[in-house]
């Protein structure tokens, strides 16, 4: 068995920035859905491309929202695990887009036109990490780059 431990709020926004997809839940109706998504970010917010019929953009202006990026080792039995918690809303000003467009936009692999931008400005950032003894950073499978 291995022990759990938190991980500091700087390891988690640098695996967090590493990552290139992960997964946002937002409540509806009918109850709670996690959807697959792959990302950017902006500052301290997580960035997502949508469209305006998706389960996040009928669902997630003003929503409390929460994004989990991770990875796990399964024969070696360890993993960590990023979270963000914060309040959805929509990227609607063009000077802003412009500027996400400049810097890191968030590029979907779905097809389809998702014109709409949500963002998840984060007000918590936790993590965890299973096993002591290596640095999850060493053993991303994929970083992102840029």
């Amino acid at each position: 068995m291995h022990t759990s431990h938190d991980l500091s709020r700087e390891d988690c926004a640098r695996l967090l920035g590493a990552g290139v997809a992960g997964r946002v839940a937002v409540g509806t109706p009918t109850g709670p859905h996690i959807v697959p998504v792959n990302y950017a970010l902006d500052g301290e917010s997580v960035l997502i491309r949508t469209t305006a019929y998706s389960l996040l953009g009928t669902y997630g202006r003003g929503a409390q929202l929460c994004f989990e990026v991770d990875q796990f080792d399964y024969e070696l039995k360890r993993g960590w695990s990023v979270v963000v918690r914060g309040r959805g809303t929509f990227v609607d000003d063009q000077d802003e887009l412009a500027e996400i467009a400049r810097s890191w936009e968030p590029h979907p692999w779905a097809t389809g036109q998702r014109n709409l931008v949500v963002r998840i400005p984060w007000t918590e950032l936790t993590g965890r990490q299973l096993g002591g003894g290596w640095d999850p950073w060493e053993h991303l499978p994929v970083r992102r780059l840029a």
